[in-house]
């Protein structure tokens, strides 16, 4: 492995853990949807794509953003069976979200999905789905503050180990061969450190409303921003792509709020 894979590595876990412990602290001060929507924003992916341009060239970037809308959607799964299992505690919500999304990531690789609108289209249909399932049928609520006084060791102790989570993933992606490295490239680190955080802090009730707007903020920034990107790589390159790419995400991110502010209880 070149120096270019253990600097994402370490970019991974810099960015990783910093913006999951921003995300579970914001989701503390400011209540759930806020949280939520600001885990739900690119920020992993950013690395990432910005890497196999890097290492590889645009165009490889640009078309390894073919399958993300459709993995990302398939996520649903993963934050479904923990909100059904975690008012019974981590013990049974982490080991059987994950059995679940180890599954579905097997499943997205046996589909082998090459088509771009179809991963659109998949995408389409599980943010409607999450939508509906979540706020119409499930009726999740989302959660107020948390009264918390953080130490210097707490925030560490968050930016560490979802750093660590998410630098896992990436390194299991490179070291784990064509099968294991794509079931990997799926695995939903920054969903899972958070979940797991908010439950401590919060309880049962308090990480169910952060995971709804996790994964609605998720499936609308996240896929807008691989949106752009997939074309703004081809056209300005990749380092103007990131910015202008970031600086719309920060704009649909706004308009996410306000679709949440307005739509989700």
């Amino acid at each position: 492995m070149d120096w270019t894979f253990w600097y994402k590595l370490f970019l991974s876990f810099l960015v990783g853990g910093c913006w999951v412990t921003l995300t579970t602290t914001m989701a503390e001060k400011f209540g759930s949807k806020i949280g939520g929507l600001l885990g739900g924003m690119p920020s992993t992916i950013v690395v990432s794509l910005l890497f196999i341009g890097l290492t590889q060239n645009a165009e490889v970037a640009s078309q390894a953003t073919t399958i993300v809308p459709l993995a990302h959607g398939f996520n649903t799964f993963f934050i479904l069976v923990f909100v059904l299992s975690i008012p019974k505690g981590l013990k049974l919500a982490v080991p059987v979200s994950l059995l679940t999304w180890f599954i579905s990531a097997i499943l997205l690789i046996l589909l082998n999905i090459s088509r771009y609108w179809i991963s659109l289209g998949g995408w389409l249909v599980f943010l409607g789905f999450a939508y509906i399932l979540m706020e119409k049928i499930m009726r999740i609520d989302s959660h107020g503050t948390v009264a918390i006084v953080y130490s210097t060791g707490q925030i560490l102790f968050r930016a560490i180990f979802s750093g660590s989570a998410i630098a896992f993933a990436v390194l299991m992606g490179k070291l784990g061969g064509p099968l294991l490295g794509g079931i990997f490239a799926t695995f939903p680190a920054m969903f899972l450190t958070t979940l797991i955080i908010t439950h401590r802090s919060g309880g049962a009730e308090f990480s169910r409303a952060t995971a709804k707007s996790l994964l609605i903020s998720g499936l609308i920034n996240v896929i807008l921003y691989t949106i752009f990107v997939r074309y703004l790589f081809l056209t300005i390159g990749l380092f103007w792509g990131t910015g202008v790419a970031l600086l719309i995400s920060a704009g649909t991110g706004y308009l996410t709020y306000l679709f949440m502010k307005a739509k989700i209880s």
